[in-house]
């Protein structure tokens, strides 16, 4: 046998080469070289073919002479037993280590010279291999091999660990995920956590991660591709991750995914995180104390409310007019406008009230506390002086800063009872007031009803509201001058009597109920209408004095027939389909459906967070002459806070429709519900059930061949899922 030459440049018949097949070296004979092609020998005593381009540059040795294909077997195997033992006792990380700094590639002989004096084929065979292997730190660009800067091999080996613990996830994830689902579908029970059937702690964690970010955002871009290796065999279910999680025990039985959606932290607790935040604001205000103004306000409120941001003083005048103070909770007065508080604020962007909880925009600590209006605390407020005509026209609206000690803090129920008593009810012009459509036309018996006897008086209730029944009656009859001047102006009034939503019970037991709630029209008229003038009078200012602020706009033509007030659910729905989506913008455009040439929300700054901005506009313009920001700067800001108010509408809007629907599965298919046709076409009919303020649709058939808006009936419904918000009608009779 000749004895074997070094490494070889242009490899021939007898010479030993390698080259990558399956990620791997493989170790071949040179049968025959013709023009760059090679047929060779492979240890498994196949042949195969390949250009020499595809050779790794480590070929050699040659060995010259006859050998018969059991002797080459045997070199071949001889070589790669050496290189296999060579390549053990080699480090690449070292050789990384030597030569980072020194150069950006080399050839292999560099390397090796690096190591040996006087290095063999297969020492440089087995040191290719091995940096071969070393990805994290090397890169073959044939023939040299570049060496990784040390920020790069950082960034290798993060992403070999990702690699590896994503490889992990799948394998374990997929099969543990299946187990799930067959518990949610009640094929099995949970196995328990010592089973081995559960993932590995580290897994486990990785899984839950993914199962939350996925029920967060199920069009996360950055985790498809494993979310859809760990769940491939499942159904195609649009709450797939939410199921999971909540068989998992990730989350409970009713969770409100909604609330992960919009990126809403539900609760207090983001409020630790601010502390710091939270006390330096506190402070900054007390520096700015006053002592409160002596006017009596009083403040009308659910009695369940603690964000109290709105109270009023009012007086007759003279001439049927009214003198109106308006005080409302003041956070913008040192408001850490860029700190993390604010930040965190914004990204709430609007207080949640949802059935099982309320979830506010500020934390407690300011909302609640510091900043809401409680009788009988010095709190720093805006103060809006009105004056307002007999007829409800804005005459005047003076901003202004002070602090203020509320008399007292009335619930609408209170109110209610005490206007009963001192202010006989006076309905605003109403399309749906058949009595005074009677009048208007001269009906023979209208005057008789008008002029028919009054019912005796009510005596005043002994409750809390009752010492401002005078000053409540004077508020009274300015809600409803001022209804009725919005009503001249085409507003659009809709009146509904939400129904109150209750929970009772924990997890799968949970019960819902909904009820009427006691209706208080007056009282909640008294705020609703004053906190419109507040919006308006404070964008009139603003306009006069030229400081930008974000206006509520519905720039639309309303027939002017649609203007007023309006309770039957078909007559409301037809009205509301002329109304477009109100707008959050800068430009001072009218709001349609209020029936108000401009409109700035400004009413509940611990609230809203367009309401902050705006009071802190009001502030900054009444002690340094302009805003804090530009209209161009406050534009910048919508996209965000549009955003933001648009993922917490979505919680408010399909949270508590959820709990409706439960409720109506709860009660079963034979319960019949009082329904009003609001619409109908040749193959739907849409109705509305006033009682629960919920809107179905169901097949024309179902109803017969007459229907027609306005017409009542009694309905049945079933194959409801709450979760995927879907309800049938199932049998209609006319009532």
């Amino acid at each position: 046998m000749a004895a074997p030459s070094g490494i070889v440049r242009y490899p021939g018949p007898g010479c030993i080469v390698e080259f990558m097949q399956g990620n791997r070296p493989i170790t071949a004979w040179v049968l025959e070289e013709q023009a760059g092609k090679l047929r060779l020998l492979l240890a498994n005593r196949r042949e195969t073919k390949l250009t020499t381009n595809r050779l790794l540059p480590w070929s050699g040795p040659v060995y010259s002479g006859e050998y018969g294909r059991q002797q080459i077997i045997d070199l071949l195997e001889l070589h790669r037993q050496r290189r296999d033992d060579r390549e053990t006792t080699l480090d690449a990380l070292e050789l990384w280590t030597l030569a980072q700094g020194e150069v950006d590639r080399a050839s292999l002989e560099w390397f090796a010279e690096l190591l040996w004096e006087a290095p063999e084929v297969d020492d440089l065979a087995a040191l290719g291999r091995a940096m071969l292997a070393c990805k994290t730190h090397f890169k073959f660009q044939p023939p040299d091999f570049e060496v990784y800067t040390a920020e790069k091999v950082d960034a290798r080996l993060a992403e070999q660990e990702a690699t590896r613990q994503r490889e992990a996830l799948v394998a374990a994830g997929n099969e543990f995920v299946r187990i799930l689902w067959d518990v949610h579908s009640r094929r099995r029970t949970l196995p328990p956590e010592t089973s081995p059937e559960r993932p590995a702690p580290d897994i486990a964690e990785q899984l839950a991660a993914l199962v939350m970010t996925r029920l967060a955002d199920p069009d996360d871009h950055d985790s498809e591709a494993v979310w859809k290796q760990v769940t491939k065999g499942l159904p195609d279910d649009p709450h797939l991750a939410l199921h999971l999680a909540k068989t998992w025990g990730l989350v409970p039985e009713h969770h409100n995914f909604w609330m992960d959606r919009a990126g809403y932290d539900p609760g207090n607790a983001w409020a630790a995180g601010h502390a710091d935040d939270i006390a330096a604001l506190r402070a900054a205000v007390e520096s700015a104390r006053r002592e409160p103004l002596g006017t009596p306000f009083i403040s009308i409120d659910s009695a369940t409310t603690r964000d109290i941001d709105d109270a009023f003083h009012i007086e007759a005048r003279g001439d049927g007019g009214f003198r109106l103070w308006l005080a409302l909770a003041c956070p913008a007065l040192a408001w850490p406008y860029g700190s993390e508080l604010d930040k965190a604020v914004l990204r709430r962007a609007t207080s949640i009230y949802l059935p099982e909880a309320t979830h506010h925009m500020l934390p407690e600590e300011l909302g609640t506390g510091f900043f809401s209006l409680l009788a009988g605390q010095d709190r720093p407020a805006l103060v809006l002086a009105m004056e307002v005509a007999p007829d409800g026209e804005l005459q005047s609206c003076v901003p202004g800063g002070a602090w203020v000690n509320l008399a007292a803090n009335l619930t609408y129920e209170a109110c209610e009872a005490c206007l009963a008593a001192v202010a006989p009810p006076q309905a605003a012009p109403n399309p749906d007031d058949d009595l005074l459509a009677a009048m208007l036309a001269g009906a023979p018996d209208a005057e008789d009803a008008a002029s028919a006897p009054t019912a005796a008086p009510i005596p005043l209730p002994d409750n809390a509201a009752a010492p401002h029944a005078d000053r409540l009656a004077v508020a009274d009859r300015l809600a409803r001058a001022l209804q009725s001047h919005r009503i001249g102006r085409g507003a659009v009034i809709i009146e509904r009597d939400d129904p109150k939503v209750t929970l009772s019970g924990e997890g799968s037991a949970t019960v819902v109920d909904i009820a009427e709630q006691p209706t208080t029209p007056r009282s909640q008229s008294i705020v609703a209408e004053m906190m419109i003038l507040a919006n308006a009078g404070v964008a009139r200012w603003a306009g006069e004095n030229r400081v930008a602020l974000l206006h509520r706009t519905q720039d639309v033509g309303i027939p002017r027939e649609y203007a007023g007030v309006w309770r039957a659910p078909h007559e409301v729905a037809r009205v509301v389909k002329a109304l477009a989506s109100s707008l959050l913008e800068t430009s001072p455009r009218p709001h349609a459906g209020i029936g108000v040439p401009a409109y700035s929300p400004v009413t509940s700054p611990l609230r809203r967070y367009p309401d902050l901005i705006n009071e802190t506009q009001v502030l900054h313009a009444l002690a340094t002459g302009q805003g804090r920001w530009t209209r161009e700067e406050l534009d910048a800001m919508l996209p965000l806070l549009n955003a933001r108010l648009d993922a917490a509408g979505q919680v408010q809007r399909f949270r508590p429709r959820y709990w409706k629907l439960l409720h109506f599965r709860q009660k079963g298919d034979k319960t019949w519900w009082h329904a009003v046709v609001t619409e109908e076409n040749d193959a739907f009919v849409t109705v509305s059930l006033p009682r629960e303020q919920l809107f179905l649709r169901g097949r024309r058939a179902t109803f017969g061949d007459k229907v027609n808006p306005g017409q009542h009936f009694r309905v049945r419904v079933g194959k409801i899922h709450p979760l995927n918000n879907e309800i049938q009608i199932l049998d209609a009779e006319e009532e």
